[in-house]
C-alpha cells in the first residue's frame, strides 16, 4: 500500500470516516478486498455516492485518477462479487454489482456534477476505457 493511501486510511479511522485535504467534506469509504491471485487482504480509500432511493446501496467509481487502466481493487471486487466496507465508524459486508449502460452513465454523471474532478477523469480516459461504476449493497 502506498504511503498516501496509508495516511488517508489512518486519518479516516482517526476521524470517524472524515478526511481533509482534497477529500475535505467528501463522502469516503474504505474498500476491503482480496487479491485475485495472492488472496491477501487490501484496503483502498475512495469516494462514494449514496443511492438516492436505497439506503443499503452506495456506488464507487474505478477512476484511478484518470489513469488508462482499472484499479486492482475494482478487478478484485468484481472477481469476488463481495467485499467489506467501512463508512464512518461502521463496517459491513457488501455484494458487488458492475453497473453498465445508461444506468452507469446516469450515476457517473451525477458524481461528476457533484465532484468535477470526476468529469476530468472521464475526459482523460475518453477513447481508452470507460470508468467502471460498482454498486455495493449491504449483505
Amino acid at each position: 500500500m502506498s504511503d498516501w493511501n496509508a495516511n488517508v486510511i489512518e486519518e479516516f479511522r482517526a476521524n470517524e470516516g472524515k478526511v481533509g485535504g482534497q477529500f475535505e467534506g467528501a463522502p469516503m469509504v474504505l474498500l476491503h478486498h482480496y487479491g485475485r491471485k495472492s488472496g491477501q487482504e487490501y484496503v483502498a480509500p475512495t469516494m462514494y455516492l449514496a443511492d438516492e432511493t436505497d439506503p443499503d446501496v452506495i456506488y464507487v467509481f474505478a477512476s484511478k485518477g484518470g489513469a488508462p487502466t482499472d484499479p486492482e481493487w475494482y478487478r478484485n471486487l468484481v472477481a469476488a462479487g463481495k467485499g467489506t466496507v467501512e463508512i464512518g465508524t461502521e463496517k459491513h459486508d457488501v455484494t458487488v454489482t458492475d453497473v453498465t449502460g445508461g444506468e452507469r452513465d446516469r450515476i457517473y454523471a451525477e458524481q461528476a456534477r457533484r465532484y468535477p474532478g470526476f468529469a476530468d477523469y472521464e475526459r482523460r480516459t475518453a477513447g481508452v476505457r470507460t470508468i467502471p461504476v460498482l454498486a455495493l449493497k449491504r449483505a
